[in-house]
Parts: C-alpha cells; sequence; structure tokens
C-alpha cells in the first residue's frame, strides 16, 4: 500500500515532495503522485498543510 492523495485537497505545493525520503512523490499536473516505491513512512502525510495525503 501506498499514500493516498485526495485530489480535491492537494494544492500541488510540493512539500510532500521535499519531505519524501525515497522520492516517490512528484507533481503532476498540480497534483501530488506517490509511485509504489512509497514506503508509508509518514513524512508526507504530516508535512502536508491540505491534509490532503493519508496512509
Amino acid at each position: 500500500m501506498q499514500a493516498l492523495v485526495d485530489k480535491e485537497k492537494c494544492i500541488g505545493c510540493g512539500q510532500c515532495v521535499d519531505v519524501c525520503p525515497v522520492e516517490a512523490i512528484k507533481i503532476e499536473n498540480g497534483i501530488a503522485v506517490v509511485s509504489d516505491e512509497c514506503i508509508e513512512c509518514g513524512a508526507c502525510e504530516s508535512e502536508c498543510p491540505e491534509n490532503a495525503i493519508s496512509l
């Protein structure tokens, strides 16, 4: 399983990209996209200012 992004809440700020230790998140078309490399560490979830990411 990987982190899930609520596309309605995500504003594409990139803060999750900056904190991901395995570079599993990219911003595509203004929304965060999580790849299968996600290790479910929770860094992105706690960093997201819009609470758009959940594990």
